[in-house]
């Protein structure tokens, strides 16, 4: 099979059968054998009975709404075409953008194709400034130069969607899942963005703030995650160092005023002294973290799991 379509969609009944439509003729007149999937995300409408009513198509229902997240991995949990398509089932995705990019990824050797909305369908206040800020940050944070790290249009390799894992609100950031299971080669492709045809968009401004918080923590479990003592024992020894010093240095001004008959100020009556015994609280506490995180990664039944490309 060519190409699996993902699909995942929270309550857009009215789009499905044009959308299906659309799929449809693209797919035939390009030659492609394919499959959709349509992952119901927990509908309150009637996107399940639409989708019951499609031709040949596969769907998954959830029992109540997850995220997108959610539905990604479950769809490329059942996908089996040599190359995975996702998109939007709100019909703001063009399907005529599909062949291209799965000629990018079979013929210049891509391992994952991100589509780019240059020209938006979307309020610019909400929506495009916000999407602006996000995308500038991401690259900054990711090192992948794309300048829609979010669109929801993307062509993978069947191996890149088979060795990563979408959980979370991690959906906004495959391509660096990807690029960190060792799929590197991530190209972009400028596609239309329409705008929305029936229904209100299910996303706020919120999504954003949420954004920045899961890239960090991404960045961070990137960098970390099977190493915590490099973070939390640095950042401990560092702090201990400073505590160690700021008091060896009370009590030695103290020392020597004492010696020499000057005045001098009580340790204790010293601010500087209280945050000394912070800052050496403060770095045990975080190397004892580092250590139980430590023991925690060396206990995790994923802790040889490597991606590896080939054996001989």
């Amino acid at each position: 099979m060519d190409i699996s379509l993902v699909i995942p969609l929270y309550n857009e009944a009215e789009s499905l059968p044009e959308l299906h439509s659309w799929i449809s003729g693209v797919m035939q007149e390009n030659g492609f054998s394919y499959e959709v999937i349509f992952i119901d995300d927990g509908s309150t409408d009637e996107s399940w009975e639409v989708i019951k009513g499609l031709p040949g198509v596969r769907g998954i229902r959830f029992r109540r709404n997850y995220g997108k997240s959610a539905a990604l991995y479950e769809g490329f949990a059942a996908a089996e075409g040599e190359i995975v398509v996702t998109m939007d089932a709100d019909l703001q995705d063009s399907p005529e953008e599909i062949p291209e990019m799965v000629r990018m990824i079979r013929e210049d050797g891509y391992d994952l194709v991100s589509g780019w909305k240059q020209k938006r369908k979307d309020n610019t206040l909400t929506k495009n400034l916000p999407s602006k800020l996000y995308n500038w940050a991401a690259r900054r944070v990711t090192g992948i130069k794309l300048h829609d790290m979010n669109c929801g249009l993307k062509a993978y390799r069947k191996e890149v969607v088979k060795s990563i894992e979408v959980y979370g609100e991690m959906h906004r950031y495959i391509p660096y899942l990807a690029k960190n299971a060792g799929f590197d080669k991530i190209g972009e492709k400028p596609v239309h963005h329409q705008k929305r045809k029936y229904g209100k968009s299910k996303f706020g401004l919120e999504r954003f703030v949420n954004g920045l918080l899961d890239l960090m923590s991404l960045s961070f479990l990137s960098r970390f995650g099977k190493k915590p003592m490099h973070f939390f024992g640095t950042s401990g020894i560092l702090m201990f160092i400073v505590g160690f010093v700021m008091t060896v240095w009370i009590i030695s001004a103290k020392l020597i005023h004492q010696s020499q008959g000057l005045r001098y100020r009580a340790v204790t009556d010293q601010p500087l002294f209280y945050l000394a015994l912070v800052a050496l609280v403060l770095g045990v506490m975080l190397f004892l973290a580092g250590f139980i995180g430590e023991m925690v990664s060396r206990n995790a039944p994923g802790r040889n799991d490597y991606n590896i490309r080939e054996r001989l």
